[in-house]
């Protein structure tokens, strides 16, 4: 640790990129300071994915329990315990503390400063404590932007005011609202909208567009809305809110222009503002806010001296936080190397995400998607042909244990070179073919490779047999 406030590298944002890269840095023997101004584990750990998959994993459960002849005879008619959820989920997120992971970090060497850092030019990085004491750093090799975004919520009429949810509530809330509106069709929206239709709430869900998922192929979307629908969600296309109220009783009224929904509370998830606008990015000559645009070695592009590096949300290149420890470990190899003179030009150290990213959408059915789906492919000016199945139908009586299993698989292969540009699957557990697909893909596999990758029988990955072998 250093013993004065010059380091090698400076973090601003403690999320799960920051902490990779200081982490990665820190190995390799170079000093390093992280900076947060909130939770050192960010969005992810505490707001977002983790706690999130904690609140669906018991909903996941009771229904594979249900779909299986011999334990669903043994179920009582009630749902999840939500009290046991919560008690289970806050276990996860470290009950909001950050102790044990500062802890951690500083036995690493790294030092960790609870403040809101900023620039204040060339390689200078001034931290701002809870009580405005101020803090100059200096970074010899790098300052690294890990800031990640938040929710943005939408010009509404009486939003704000209201005070909406957002993930963040939900992912925290100790009570599941009898009725909730959850504003937004994306994958947030939908995540939202599984897990409160899980633990018991009423919801209504508005959709600006005619569609669930509208980056995703059209088929993942009309089947996440079936079995929202299934569940008793009420999907509302093409509607926007025109105003939102809330009630001397602490209800929600939101109008649509030619009706009214009444709820105990209403979710945005419309989308994420990048945290840029507080870092004076303008004192080294960068637009005072928005994403950080960056070269393939996630080097700012515009700031002379390759000493200033973003990664992850806050480069906007991808808003998902396995890719943002991806850059981590990229940029942490970057400016090692650059501080040894020994910087290749390889794709070792470049980031390669461009069109092979890999998702898991985690609503019940799951759904996943890696690479480019047919209609980015063809944008793309690929040569594209495309295989699709259907399960159980398509193969047979596939010993998958469980009644009703539905899914439906995609390919996205390009003609021209036999290899798959993309993936897509919808059905239960398929978050189990991720990795898979993934290796495919970015792998460029060619098909004719691929169709002598054998599936162990009986298995969830027999759902590629119909798809490589293309019968």
């Amino acid at each position: 640790m250093s013993s004065s406030n010059h380091f090698d590298a400076v973090v601003i944002g403690g999320g799960p990129g920051g902490l990779t890269a200081a982490a990665h840095l820190a190995g390799r023997g170079l000093t390093v300071a992280l900076v947060e101004d909130r939770l050192v584990g960010g969005e992810c750990h505490y707001w977002a994915c983790n706690p999130t998959k904690a609140l669906i994993r018991p909903i996941e459960v009771l229904e594979l329990a249900r779909a299986v002849p011999g334990v669903r005879e043994i179920l009582g008619s009630d749902g999840v315990d939500v009290e046991a959820v919560f008690a289970k989920r806050d276990v996860i997120i470290d009950h909001l503390q950050d102790h044990d992971m500062v802890a951690a970090l500083t036995e690493a060497g790294i030092e960790v400063l609870h403040g809101r850092g900023r620039l204040d030019g060339e390689r200078t990085v001034v931290v701002v404590d809870a009580e405005g004491g101020e803090r100059r750093l200096h970074a010899e090799r790098a300052v690294i932007l890990a800031t990640g975004t938040r929710p943005l919520l939408p010009d509404v009429d009486g939003l704000t005011s209201a005070s909406p949810w957002t993930n963040r509530d939900l992912a925290t809330m100790t009570r599941v609202p009898g009725r909730t509106i959850v504003l937004g069709g994306g994958v947030v929206g939908v995540e939202c909208a599984t897990i409160l239709s899980g633990l018991g709430s009423a919801v209504t869900l508005v959709v600006r567009g005619s569609t669930l998922l509208r980056g995703s192929e059209p088929f993942a979307g009309a089947r996440v809305a079936r079995a929202l629908r299934d569940r008793g969600v009420d999907i509302r296309f093409a509607t926007q809110l025109t105003s939102v109220e809330r009630d001397a009783r602490g209800g929600i009224c939101a109008s649509t222009g030619d009706s009214l929904v009444e709820a105990d509370e209403i979710l945005v998830a419309t989308g994420r503002s990048v945290n840029t606008e507080d870092l004076a990015l303008e004192t080294i000559g960068l637009p005072g806010e928005g994403f950080v645009a960056v070269d393939d070695h996630l080097t700012a592009i515009g700031v002379d001296g390759e000493w200033l590096y973003a990664i992850g949300d806050t480069t906007g290149r991808a808003l998902l936080s396995h890719v943002s420890q991806y850059h981590a470990g990229i940029v942490a190899d970057v400016v090692a190397a650059r501080a040894e003179g020994i910087l290749q030009n390889g794709s070792e150290s470049m980031a390669r995400d461009t069109g092979r990213l890999a998702q898991v959408i985690f609503t019940s059915p799951q759904v996943v998607e890696v690479g480019l789906t047919e209609a980015a492919a063809r944008e793309a000016g690929f040569t594209v042909t495309t295989r699709t199945a259907t399960y159980p139908g398509e193969l047979g009586q596939l010993l998958i244990l469980r009644d009703g299993f539905d899914a439906e698989g995609k390919l996205v292969i390009d003609a021209d070179r036999d290899t798959l540009l993309g993936a897509t699957f919808v059905g239960p557990d398929v978050a189990d073919l991720v990795q898979a697909a993934t290796v495919a893909v970015v792998g460029e596999v060619p098909l004719s490779v691929l169709r002598h990758v054998i599936a162990p029988h009986p298995s969830l990955s027999q759902i590629w047999n119909p798809l490589v072998t293309g019968g």
